[in-house]
């Protein structure tokens, strides 16, 4: 017995010399903090070029990693964005076209009978969270969910607040309604601050194990509701040129103070080093409240202004502070690499469009592919009142189209006429001279790899005449659907 007490004192000394260490973590498998907005348009951050909304807290996490400048959505609106994000594919595979399947804007202005697609995700559909969680993370999606009834089948351990809806089922105050997790709200608080709070628990809970957060924010869909104080502020703030709307720059704030939070508790908790925080949004800012400027456009035009988003990847130990990337990336890219970054195996056998962008991450320059694609066989349309500018005609934000961009050159075709828009992004990011008359070969090479595209995924192009279509006539029942469109707003 004596003879063993040498080595009892030993493995007593490593252990608490364990203890006392500090934790060492593997960088190439981190845990993963993904901040998802909603409407966040891509200049409504500082680090962005915002000069009226404060956003202190995100622009020191970018400094800290990499800024994409050429980050888009998959689409211009939030449900095919976010199908397309969680399955890794385009529009025409999962099929979620629009907000909703039923012809959206006027009858007698549709030329064409929209493809109505699903509302629904397809649950056969595994998505990177169910991906990851098969790797041994555990997984939470918190905020918008807007894909299915619930989002806990398609491989998520926890939902706060997650349901079909488009956005705060009833605001963002309380009472929120038989909303998962937020059926018990202390009066005036602010769902921004509940989410951040029950996402802090959430890491804090499982700071021992792998873990992949989905904070996707219900900010800054509408209804634009700000907490009052902040509101207040900002109305006594100076104007900026590009950005001057009091409840959007409170409810920004807001969204800013959360990634405060989030960062303080990871180095609380330690786990900064290990924990890869990415930045991104579904989709272009709410035209009435925001402005991309100089991109032409904003939610639901798939003008650059409509789809080129913010995103930001932080991650210790592989992306090199303060770098920027102008390689364009699209929210498909983002299964992949999420799997990269996890361990966690691609699904064999299904369909995956994107790319990862971990060598992008650290420091590459390119990726292996020649082209992006949108493809939106539906109606959106325009906001109510006389809001249209900066889209095609004043009914609709935008018509059933495809998009192509090949290097800096980015082609659209709208199926009602046939018309090709042509644009060189590095010479014109405001889409503002249309090159296909100047151009026609340019137009027929990148024509034709968007219709050899659609071929190759099946894409459904809308062909069928509207027999209510009537141009010369006033839109039907336009009033009461601008009155509509302000409540839906940013869908």
């Amino acid at each position: 017995m004596n003879s063993l007490r040498p080595f009892a004192l030993l493995r007593l000394c490593v252990l608490i010399g364990g203890l006392l260490m500090p934790r060492v973590f593997a960088v190439d498998t981190p845990n993963i903090l993904f901040i998802f907005m909603d409407d966040y348009g891509w200049k409504d951050t500082g680090f962005m070029g915002s000069d009226f909304y404060e956003t202190p807290h995100l622009d020191k996490l970018a400094s800290e990693g990499m800024v994409f400048t050429n980050a888009y959505s998959a689409a211009a609106n939030c449900a095919p964005a976010r199908a397309c994000l969680l399955s890794g594919q385009y529009t025409p595979r999962h099929e979620i076209f629009n907000v909703g399947t039923s012809a959206r804007g006027p009858a007698n202005q549709r030329k064409l009978l929209h493809i109505p697609g699903t509302s629904t995700l397809d649950p056969s559909i595994v998505t990177w969270a169910e991906s990851i969680r098969k790797a041994g993370y555990k997984t939470a999606t918190m905020g918008k969910w807007h894909l299915s009834d619930d989002p806990l089948p398609y491989g998520f351990d926890v939902n706060i607040g997650g349901t079909h809806s488009g956005g705060p089922p009833k605001g963002y105050f309380p009472p929120h309604g038989k909303v998962p997790g937020l059926e018990e709200a202390p009066e005036g608080e602010y769902v921004t601050d509940r989410l951040t709070d029950e996402a802090i628990t959430f890491i804090t809970e499982n700071k021992d194990d792998s873990w992949l957060l989905y904070l996707t924010h219900f900010s800054v869909h509408t209804p634009i509701q700000g907490k009052p104080e902040l509101v207040a502020k900002y109305k006594n703030k100076t104007p900026g040129k590009l950005h001057d709307h009091a409840v959007m720059a409170a409810m920004i704030q807001s969204v800013d103070e959360s990634a405060g939070r989030l960062a303080a508790a990871l180095d609380k908790l330690g786990l900064t080093g290990n924990t890869a925080v990415v930045f991104y949004s579904d989709n272009g800012g709410y035209g009435p409240a925001t402005d991309m400027d100089p991109l032409k456009g904003y939610k639901g035009t798939y003008y650059e202004g409509g789809i080129r988003v913010p995103f930001f990847v932080k991650w210790p130990g592989v992306v090199e502070p303060g770098a920027t990337c102008d390689v364009p990336i699209i929210g498909v890219d983002v299964y992949p690499t999420f799997c990269e970054m996890t361990g966690a195996g691609m699904p064999a056998g299904q369909p995956a469009d994107g790319v990862s962008l971990t060598s992008l991450f650290k420091g590459g320059d390119s990726l292996a592919r020649e082209a992006i694609f949108w493809h939106f066989p539906a109606y959106l349309q325009s906001y109510g009142g006389d809001f249209n500018r900066e889209q095609r005609d004043p009914y609709f934000r935008t018509r059933p189209c495809s998009v192509i961009r090949v290097g800096e050159y980015k082609l659209h075709e709208y199926f009602e006429d046939g018309a090709l828009e042509l644009y060189d992004l590095n010479e014109d990011i405001g889409e503002k001279n249309n090159l296909a008359g100047a151009m026609p070969e340019k137009v027929k090479e990148l024509h034709a790899k968007l219709v050899e595209w659609r071929q190759e995924i099946g894409a459904p192009v809308p062909t069928k005449p509207n027999p209510e279509y009537n141009p010369d006539a006033a839109p039907a029942g336009k009033k009461k659907k601008e009155k509509a469109n302000e409540r839906k707003g940013a869908e």
